[in-house]
């Protein structure tokens, strides 16, 4: 079970967030929801605004209206003489504290002095544009949101209602401004805006807490289901996913593991038939073996008497020595696969240079390099040494080199060797007809042959390749194979220089430096008869 995402080093949370579905559906659900909660909270956070404020600029204007008829009538009623030492008054006859302030400004008088207020509120907190309306219109009754500052530096949000009175006695007129602080409908919008953003945020953890508990429910039986086939792909085929109730996902564990039952059935058929077919052909090479023998033993006196024989019976005995030679070859590769297929082969290593080797190899194949016509270039500059067994490496170079003078076409064969810290290279190239890019998946495949109709010089059994990358594999190293029609093929053995060591590069490219265009590389195994191999050092 993957570990919480808080125990987790930030520096793999961006693998969690790859690998677990379930944290990307709660953090989805989560960033929706968010937004979904902000749009909504600021829509009704707007309409509980919108709707208190109008509540209260309604309530307002009532007051204000009656409250000017009030002003009004005091002012007409008061004696014009003395109107302006009553002013003030007047003023705070209109007022209603703590519910507004009122502000009186003359119109035809410009000195501040003149202005009346209430309470300690000053007279700035009428806006300029608040009185250029009121200034301009008298038959209106104007209103605003402001702020209303008081002596002292202390102010507060407030609406600011405004219009004229006029004296009938002298036809003055004066303005006045009812300022209605806003503090208590601030205090309902905060304790609203609170409990939105608290409903919001439990909203949010519960929506979380919802999408854990429900992805939880169907990624949990995935996860199983996972590591179930895991397990199984391990090896361990009696794991089983537990089936509870009878749902979707409990249908799904009981297929799954209908299904893993069948799988199981056919992997242990197929062991079972791939124990036998190993067992009959290690037991069928064996049992022919004695009576090769005796075959072996009629031939081989029949070939040294064969000059006393006609001509026909002497061609017929050389033929019978070949096809038995031929028959042997086959057996003994047989018997290798069997070997490497039952898991007892052993290496017997040595500290050899793999240059030795490659001489040993072209001193065997001098008859076939004289007869196909093929010149050998040798790139091997510095001893490369290696701890290998020196009787199979030989084997995997006779296979490479006899492939690629049996295929060269008399054209030049290049065998170059290199080595660094870690590993020894041995690479095999010629210029012969070359196989296809898909081709190089197929080369060392057991009895596979790219043109079946082809007649070969050396004959073959069609394992030389498979046993030479069960050799390589043996080692610890790779066998890699390049090719391209018309241009050769190519051939890279790579092996540790250590038993201990493991195999992370090659001294020697992945595909030869001399081909003329790019062919898909299939670094597999090796295995096809058409490397063509070089025969004399320049």
């Amino acid at each position: 079970m993957p570990e919480p995402l808080w125990r987790t080093h930030p520096r793999y949370w961006p693998d969690f967030w790859r690998r677990s579905i379930q944290a990307r559906i709660v953090t989805g659900t989560l960033l929706m929801s968010t937004v979904v909660l902000i749009l909504v909270g600021w829509v009704m956070m707007s309409q509980v605004t919108d709707g208190v404020l109008e509540s209260r600029r309604t309530s307002a204007q009532q007051e204000a209206v009656a409250q000017l008829k009030s002003l009004s009538s005091s002012i007409n009623a008061a004696d014009p003489t003395m109107l302006n030492q009553n002013l003030s008054q007047l003023v705070l006859g209109s007022n209603r504290s703590g519910l507004y302030e009122t502000v009186l400004i003359p119109t035809d008088d410009a000195e501040s002095t003149l202005i009346r207020t209430t309470g300690l509120v000053e007279s700035d907190s009428v806006p300029r544009e608040l009185k250029s309306s009121v200034s301009t219109d008298d038959t209106k009754l104007w209103d605003t949101y402001t702020k209303i500052n008081y002596t002292g530096g202390k102010s507060e949000p407030g609406l600011a209602i405004g219009s004229q009175v006029r004296v009938n006695s002298t036809g003055r007129r004066y303005e006045v401004y009812f300022l209605f602080p806003l503090t208590a409908q601030r205090e309902t919008l905060d304790v609203v805006q609170r409990a939105l953003v608290t409903a919001g945020l439990l909203l949010v953890v519960l929506l979380g807490a919802v999408a854990w508990l429900v992805t939880r429910q169907v990624v949990t039986p995935v996860r199983m289901a996972r590591r179930i086939a895991e397990r199984l792909a391990a090896g361990r085929l009696e794991e089983r996913m537990q089936v509870r109730g009878t749902d979707d996902l409990a249908r799904l564990a009981v297929s799954f593991n209908k299904m893993a039952s069948n799988l199981q059935q056919q992997i242990r058929r197929l062991e079972e038939l791939s124990r036998l077919q190993r067992r009959f052909v290690s037991d069928v090479s064996h049992e022919l073996r004695t009576p090769l023998t005796t075959v072996r033993m009629a031939a081989d006196l029949l070939h040294e008497t064969r000059d006393e024989f006609d001509p026909i019976t002497r061609r017929s005995v050389e033929l019978l020595q070949n096809e038995l030679n031929r028959f042997e070859e086959l057996l003994a590769d047989l018997l290798e696969i069997s070997r490497f297929d039952a898991g007892a082969a052993a290496l017997d290593l040595e500290d050899v240079d793999l240059r030795d080797i490659v001489a040993r190899v072209l001193e065997n194949h001098e008859t076939l390099l004289l007869r196909k016509g093929c010149d050998v270039q040798l790139d091997m500059p510095e001893p490369c040494r290696a701890q290998v067994d020196s009787r199979r490496i030989e084997r995997i170079l006779r296979n490479l080199i006899g492939n690629a003078i049996e295929h060269s076409e008399g054209q030049p064969i290049r065998i170059s060797t290199a080595y660094d810290e870690d590993a020894a290279a041995v690479a095999v190239r010629d210029h012969g007809v070359g196989f296809r890019a898909e081709e190089a998946e197929m080369v060392f495949s057991r009895f596979w042959r790219a043109d079946p109709a082809r007649a070969r010089t050396t004959g073959g059994t069609g394992l030389g390749l498979s046993i030479a990358l069960e050799d390589a594999r043996l080692h610890g190293g790779r066998l890699d194979a390049w090719g391209s029609p018309g241009e050769g093929a190519y051939f890279r053995l790579t092996l540790p220089r250590r038993p201990d060591v493991a195999l992370t590069g090659s001294p020697l490219p992945a595909r030869p430096t001399d081909a003329s265009r790019v062919v898909s590389e299939s670094l597999v195994d090796v295995g096809a008869p058409y490397q063509k191999l070089t025969g004399g050092e320049s």
